[in-house]
């Protein structure tokens, strides 16, 4: 196929997702178009609301690595080979990810998006327009319908292929809830975020543990902290938003002061800013989206958030969305010029994945708050690792096939299910066994 005959793409969003699959189109001699609706995040602050830090594990660095961008976005990465709890009484609990060598690493999501960024724009046939707002989509045609936001002008794009890259609010998206048989969920948890700060130590450094996420499990709630290259930490509280726990409940400073000292009292410490930062930043809302079909006549289709939204109780939204970004680019080179059958088959490929990790990133969300200082949750994760490290070919946990492979998410889960039967079965002929041989014996020695 010559340059003329390929196709013209137009990305709406410049996101994370978005500006790595104008990397993978630009690098294949695609000309591609890219959207978005903020300011160049390179001339200004973080838009507030937003996770500032992501968890990168194997699937996300293998879309990196495919368009040459895994060392730079390595350089300040932070290692988190596991996390650390935080009871209430103090008390620290290390509990290692998987095994030796294996971790998820902690990535500025400004500074990650910038370099996908400046990697796009360096491509002679890439181009990317800031300030753009997605005000109507024709799907037939296909043309997008812009608004430019600083001159309030309308502007119109065709394109061969649109892609949907913008978020869990998607304006491509909604056009697509128009036509016939497009089925559609946005599904809220009655828990919000907020994001805090733990700055970084007098004279730099980090204020506790570097090499680690750190969880604070309260049951219902709990509240988490990422490191960042510069010895800061993130910290996210993901609360209720309503009831004894819930963000409304706090209403001044020293509802703030008292509700922490009571539930995170080794927190106060490290964040001097803590009332004031609690105010100031906004809290967000946590929702799972499921659509389908994300595609429509070889035309338009979806990717990363505008497609399967999850919560980020597993770290893989980013990773994720780095996934479908190497499939669509795949099913594009297998099935060239065939573009209908490239976005069905690739919608095919990673719907079920998208939804299982939707269904683990809400099962997490229990563990970590729930579960992970409970000690018969503890001795069956170390259960778990020893029957790896026994087995390693036929038992590996789910967490170590989510974060540390990519076997799709839908086979994890179900190898995951068939793994727990295998083991309660083995556990099951044990104790028949056992209690059959007290009967004989019993019998020998009457």
């Amino acid at each position: 196929m010559t340059d003329k005959d390929k196709p013209r793409f137009a990305i709406i969003g410049a996101g994370l997702g978005g500006a790595l699959m104008a990397n993978y189109l630009g690098k294949n001699g695609y000309h591609v178009d890219v959207y978005e609706m903020r300011p160049d995040p390179r001339k200004g602050e973080i838009v507030a609301g937003r996770s500032i830090n992501l968890a990168l594990s194997v699937r996300g660095m293998h879309g990196l690595s495919q368009v040459g961008l895994l060392d730079e976005v390595m350089k300040e990465a932070v290692a988190m080979p596991g996390r650390m709890m935080h009871a209430v009484s103090g008390e620290l609990t290390y509990q290692p990810y998987g095994q030796k060598g294996q971790a998820n690493y902690s990535v500025s999501r400004g500074g990650l998006n910038v370099i996908l960024i400046n990697a796009a724009e360096k491509l002679e046939n890439v181009r990317v327009h800031f300030n753009h707002k997605c005000v109507d989509l024709d799907l037939d045609a296909p043309e997008a319908v812009f608004e430019e936001r600083q001159s309030g002008e309308t502007r119109r794009t065709q394109a061969d292929i649109i892609i949907g890259a913008d978020g869990t609010f998607s304006a491509v998206r909604r056009r697509m809830m128009r036509v016939d048989r497009f089925s559609h969920s946005m599904d809220y948890l009655d828990h919000g975020y907020k994001e805090l700060c733990i700055p970084a130590a007098d004279g730099g450094g980090f204020r506790i543990e570097k090499n680690a996420l750190h969880i604070w499990p309260r049951r219902s709630f709990m509240m988490i902290a990422l490191p960042n290259f510069d010895g800061s930490f993130t910290v996210t509280c993901f609360w209720p938003h309503d009831g004894p726990h819930g963000f409304s409940n706090l209403k001044t400073e020293q509802d703030v002061l008292a509700y922490f000292q009571k539930h995170f009292p080794d927190s106060i410490s490290l964040m001097p800013t803590l009332a004031r930062d609690f105010f100031e930043n906004p809290t967000s809302s946590l929702a799972t989206v499921r659509c389908r079909p994300w595609s429509y006549q070889g035309k338009v289709t979806l990717l990363g958030d505008a497609a399967h939204a999850v919560v980020p109780f597993y770290g893989q939204g980013m990773n994720a969305s780095f996934e479908d970004c190497t499939e669509l680019h795949e099913c594009l080179q297998e099935f060239c010029p065939d573009w209908v059958k490239a976005l069905d088959v690739y919608y095919d490929r990673r719907k079920e994945n998208a939804d299982a990790i939707a269904d683990l990133a809400l099962q997490n969300f229990i563990e970590m708050r729930d579960k992970v200082g409970d000690p018969a949750f503890l001795r069956k994760k170390k259960r778990e690792k020893r029957l790896h490290r026994l087995f390693p070919n036929w038992f590996i946990p789910p967490y170590e096939m989510v974060s540390f492979t990519r076997i799709p998410y839908a086979e994890t889960v179900r190898r995951a299910s068939a793994q727990e039967n295998a083991l309660r079965n083995i556990t099951a002929g044990i104790i028949a066994g056992t209690l059959l041989l007290l009967v004989i014996l019993t019998w020998v020695l009457a």
